[in-house]
């Protein structure tokens, strides 16, 4: 996470506004911006959690979906999807992920108030990425970002958000799961 991070102001259709601010004044401010969530799914039809780092400004220390973050100015969604799987999640031996891999589902708005300082209003882009031969033993992570990471069924999955184990992202569970039931 970079709090310099520059980010395209949207507004509340989802446009540009031709406004480029730093990730800390567009929470400020409760300005609308552009987000990506990826959830990483194996061969074994399992979704890769990460378990967020106790330094995070928000739902530190909680289990949440395998890839999310903030698209940077004038990047596009995959480029951010691929720019977050590289930054906070990587595997030993060179894996690469390549935009090709990346399978999009949908977009959809949140609005969330955390504090007087940090609104969020974002449009998130969700993508899949299908993986074969990945061990969350064998994943590298970065710890200001991760602190561990796990590979979960979907009962399992059910199970986290039924305990809100699982950072709120219902949005994204709900086309998950339907998803994943198709397998």
């Amino acid at each position: 996470m970079n709090n310099l991070e520059l980010i395209d102001v949207l507004d509340e259709n989802g446009m540009f506004t031709g406004e480029v601010l730093p990730r800390t004044e567009v929470h400020k401010r409760g300005l609308w911006h552009r987000a990506i969530v990826v959830a990483i799914v194996n061969e074994k039809n399992e979704v890769l959690l990460q378990q967020r780092s106790e330094k995070k400004e928000k739902n530190a220390g909680m289990w949440d979906i395998s890839v999310a973050g903030h698209i940077s100015a004038g990047q596009d969604s995959l480029s951010a999807a691929a720019r977050e799987i590289n930054e906070e999640v990587s595997v030993l031996l060179g894996y690469r992920t390549e935009v090709k891999d990346f399978r999009y589902m949908y977009c959809f708005r949140k609005e969330q108030k955390f504090s007087d300082d940090f609104i969020e209003r974002q449009y998130y882009d969700f993508f899949i990425l299908r993986t074969t031969g990945v061990d969350d033993k064998t994943l590298n992570f970065q710890e200001s970002e991760v602190q561990a990471v796990k590979f979960v069924d979907l009962t399992e999955l059910q199970h986290m958000i039924d305990d809100k184990e699982i950072v709120d992202r219902n949005e994204v569970y709900r086309v998950l799961i339907n998803y994943l039931f198709k397998f």
